[in-house]
């Protein structure tokens, strides 16, 4: 299948990464936090942190888009994805979400090469299995449906989770 190859599952430090956009694991603020969302904040610079500011936030299961700044990364996409509460406060919607608006900001801003880190799986508790089939779901769905992204990292910051990851794709034709 054509697009299993233009998804990549990889194991590393997203704010390395030399690609059009990274997303962001961020919370409605914007304004930086632990994790993932703390890493690309201290790596993109002040500027970044400015940006957010002016954004005013941004709701669960949505995105916005910032410059990537210091970054090897042209642009920033930050996902604010659900707190995991038992499943039962549609936090599986709201996850789709956050990577339906990601996919749909980069063919907007006309990004070729996209990674997205794991949303919502560290402090927000998401279970982490389940998490990967939403977003590889999504990701493929956006490119079927003809988007014009070339290439898709899944970056995993631990072995676990890369092969996690790694089982959860083979499940996709």
């Amino acid at each position: 299948m054509i697009l299993r190859t233009m998804v990549e599952i990889i194991k590393g430090d997203i704010t390395t990464l030399k690609v059009d956009a990274i997303v962001n694991a961020a919370n409605t603020t914007l304004l930086g936090g632990g994790g993932v969302d703390g890493a690309i904040h201290r790596a993109a610079g002040p500027r970044l942190q400015a940006e957010c500011a002016m954004a005013g936030g941004c709701p669960t299961g949505s995105a916005k888009l910032t410059e990537g700044y210091s970054l090897p990364a042209r642009f920033v996409i930050h996902a604010v994805g659900p707190v995991w509460s038992g499943g039962d406060q549609h936090e599986d919607e709201l996850l789709a979400s956050c990577y339906r608006t990601a996919m749909r900001l980069a063919e907007e801003h006309r990004i070729d090469s996209i990674a997205f880190p794991c949303i919502s799986t560290g402090v927000y508790r998401f279970p982490f299995e389940r998490a990967c089939g939403i977003a590889l779901a999504e990701i493929f769905r956006a490119l079927d449906e003809g988007s014009r992204v070339k290439q898709v990292y899944c970056v995993c910051f631990s072995d676990a989770d890369y092969e996690t990851y790694q089982e959860v794709l083979t499940t996709f034709g």
